[in-house]
């Protein structure tokens, strides 16, 4: 196919190809894959200033994403791609084939690091949402510190580079320029840019910006990073959000209030921190689709509710082709019982299938199809069967279908048991402030309702 760029492509382009380390923070369906690798072949067979290149990127992505761009394209389907994927043995002969870009999974960023040590042949490196850097503790980031001096060049790609808060932004920049612009240290950014907001004791649970600390940290890193949104760019027909509002039978409401007192009330007399908070969190999640995990990892169903919403949905949408984001592996095995055709995505044929229309019901775990697939041929229709509080997987699974492509308007619907902890998140959604804050303050919400009920 020949590329015929949009203004905002090619101005990503010459950016990557103008700079060392750029960072692309480019709204999902921008076209940032095929950006990178028109500036991937300039600089390979133009200038030559690159030999070889190693994209990072979600494992789906890895596995697919870059080989059918460059494929796709008149202009990059001469480059050699391997895939640094599956067992060592293969990883390890993948490094061995005769290539121009390499694609590696995230996962196994800090085995490469290992594995290469001062032998890293890598003068340019692409991290495919970039995001899954935003921790500085983690290891795929400490390893991919180790090797920073040896990188020419590096690009970051993401559509939300701070999904939680700005302290996200750290890690990132410090990829870039080796902390040049926002400190050497996640602790000097930290003191310099934020304040304590919500602690115990000495133990600071979360950190608020400082006034006048956003504006300065974007000042910082202007030169080096480009924003695009997609509706700046892109006419798009309006997406449509609707909430579902699923009310539960008295003795549903019943079974679901003694549960979650049952839950909570041992943490009544003191304060949640935050693993228990997600804890429960997901416990609640779970009673809000209609079945829980006991002690024994049994599944137990407590009510149908969402399902019998969702097939009035389906049976709505006349045969409209539908994509369905459901959360726990519960949740899986009681819509396959009930829509016995529903197809999942598990090789890339489902893929080509569903954007052919082939597939009616299509069911999607938001962290496997999050990031670098394009669905939008097959539907308009998503369905939240089970909501989540990471505001990233939600924005990027909402954008497999609402990209660029899309003819008709998406329709978001979101299944909401009613009076459950479905409400807070998706009001959380709704005011773009989810994360772990969002969640602890749900949480501890529930629990003094049931400090009240307890004392009344």
């Amino acid at each position: 196919m020949q590329y015929k760029p949009h203004v905002y492509q090619d101005h990503f382009s010459q950016l990557i190809l103008e700079k060392p380390a750029v960072a692309g923070f480019l709204d999902m369906g921008l076209g940032k894959s095929v950006s990178t690798l028109t500036a991937v072949a300039d600089l390979m067979h133009d200038s030559f200033e690159v030999e070889r290149v190693l994209v990072i990127a979600p494992l789906r992505v890895a596995k697919y994403t870059w080989q059918d761009e460059v494929e796709k394209w008149d202009h990059t389907s001469y480059l050699r791609l391997a895939k640094i994927l599956g067992t060592a043995k293969q990883r390890i002969a993948a490094l061995r084939e005769r290539a121009d870009i390499w694609v590696i999974n995230r996962e196994n960023v800090t085995w490469l690091v290992n594995h290469l040590g001062s032998r890293w042949p890598f003068d340019m490196v692409v991290i495919d949402e970039s995001s899954s850097f935003k921790s500085p503790k983690a290891q795929r980031f400490r390893a991919l510190r180790k090797v920073r001096p040896l990188i020419k060049r590096l690009v970051e790609l993401t559509g939300t580079p701070a999904p939680n808060n700005l302290l996200d932004l750290w890690p990132q920049i410090y990829l870039l320029d080796r902390g040049e612009r926002l400190g050497k240290t996640i602790t000097g950014y930290r003191e310099r840019y934020f304040e304590p907001d919500k602690r115990n004791g000495h133990m600071v649970y979360s950190w608020r910006l400082k006034p006048g600390a956003e504006e300065a940290i974007y000042a910082r890193v202007a030169d080096i990073c480009v924003s695009m949104k997609a509706e700046d760019w892109l006419e798009l027909p309006p997406r449509i959000d609707n909430v579902v509002k699923v009310p539960l039978e008295a003795a549903v409401r019943k079974t679901y209030r003694q549960l979650e007192k049952d839950l909570l009330l041992p943490f009544a007399a003191g304060d949640v921190v935050a693993g228990q908070a997600a804890d429960l969190s997901n416990k609640l999640l779970q009673l809000a689709n209609g079945a829980v995990y006991d002690e024994n990892k049994g599944v137990r169903v407590v009510h149908d509710a969402k399902l019998d919403a969702l097939e009035e949905l389906i049976e709505a949408a006349a045969g409209n082709p539908a994509m369905v984001f459901y959360w726990y592996k519960h949740d899986l095995a009681r819509l396959k019982k009930r829509f016995p055709t529903a197809r999942t995505l598990d090789k890339p044929e489902d893929v080509k299938a569903w954007n052919n229309k082939e597939i009616p019901l299509l069911l999607v775990h938001p962290a496997s199809a999050g990031h670098g697939l394009n669905l939008q041929a097959g539907g308009n229709i998503i369905v939240w069967f089970g909501l989540t509080w990471s505001l990233e997987l939600y924005e990027q699974a909402n954008a497999r279908l609402d990209r660029q492509g899309q003819t008709k308007s998406v329709i978001v619907h979101h299944l909401v048991a009613a009076g459950t902890i479905d409400e807070d998140v998706l009001k959380a959604l709704q005011n773009k402030a989810t994360g772990q804050d969002a969640l602890m303050a749900a949480v501890r919400s529930k629990i003094h309702e049931v400090q009240l009920l307890k004392s009344a």
